[in-house]
């Protein structure tokens, strides 16, 4: 489906679209996004991308895995740069597809950087985070009028760059109402301990959910002080959204919508 440039002319870099794949129930795609998809000419997707998705874009269009997760081996960030850059120099329409939403906590940021240096189009379509879907999946609440009037979207996976400062936990503890943690599993322990350091109650409200909005989905509720000890006694594994907050307390088990039963590109 690419377009050759014609003799004589300088070929014109192809658009590359940052989409938001959403949490993972397909249902949940934004209807720009589902467009995009049909109509693209080479895709570039993440682990945690619905294989629903994936069948979406049309036969022609070229492939490439990106994805990058704790244990497995992952695509170095400037090789995606790099596998960007190369398709966009060939290719009219490329979706960049990330599981969320493309700008927070997806380095969508660096890559939109990355292109625009380079003179190469780029659009950004939002997608529904994992961070309020996996919640509202489990019937809680991640703000609420009688509960909490602020919260606060943070990553506990410190690993990612060792130079840049580290969370003040503790901090946060004493001014936000409640926190939603990406990738908080991997130093669930650390990050308790520092929240109730900061003066969070050890009974403060908390939860676990592991696979939101598709089948699997698992909801672990628990009071902070214990929080870590449970998840690990019951086995809960990633990718997983951890709450804290007096906003747990508000769940409405009755509105959770059943998880959808799809099939991810590559095993949790």
């Amino acid at each position: 489906m690419s377009t050759a440039p014609q003799p004589g002319t300088v070929p014109q870099p192809g658009t590359v679209y940052l989409v938001g794949a959403g949490p993972g129930d397909p249902e949940l795609l934004t209807l720009k996004a589902h467009r995009l998809l049909q109509q693209c000419d080479a895709l570039v997707y993440d682990s945690l991308v619905p294989k629903a998705l994936l069948d979406l874009v049309p036969a022609g269009c070229e492939r490439r895995f990106v994805g990058k997760r704790r244990g497995h081996h992952s695509v170095p960030q400037p090789s995606t740069n790099a596998v960007l850059v190369e398709l966009a120099g060939r290719c009219r329409l490329i979706v960049r597809l990330k599981g969320g939403d493309p700008f927070l906590f997806g380095r969508g940021g660096e890559e939109a950087a990355h292109l625009a240096a380079r003179g190469i189009p780029v659009q950004v379509v939002p997608g529904v985070t994992a961070g309020i879907a996996a919640p509202a999946y489990a019937g809680i609440p991640v703000t609420h009028r009688r509960a909490g009037s602020s919260v606060t979207f943070v990553t506990g996976h410190e690993e990612i760059d060792k130079q840049r400062p580290g969370v003040d936990w503790r901090g946060l503890a004493r001014c936000s109402d409640g926190l939603v943690i990406y990738m908080g599993l991997h130093n669930l322990r650390r990050i308790a301990e520092e929240l109730m350091l900061g003066g969070l109650a050890a009974d403060t409200p908390a939860a676990v959910i592991q696979q939101g909005t598709v089948v699997g989905q698992r909801l672990l509720l628990s009071p902070l002080g214990e929080l870590a000890d449970r998840a690990e006694a019951e086995a809960f594994a990633s990718p997983s959204i951890v709450l804290v907050g007096q906003v747990v307390a508000q769940r409405v088990a009755a509105c959770s919508p059943a998880p959808a039963a799809v099939e991810m590109p590559i095993p949790f």
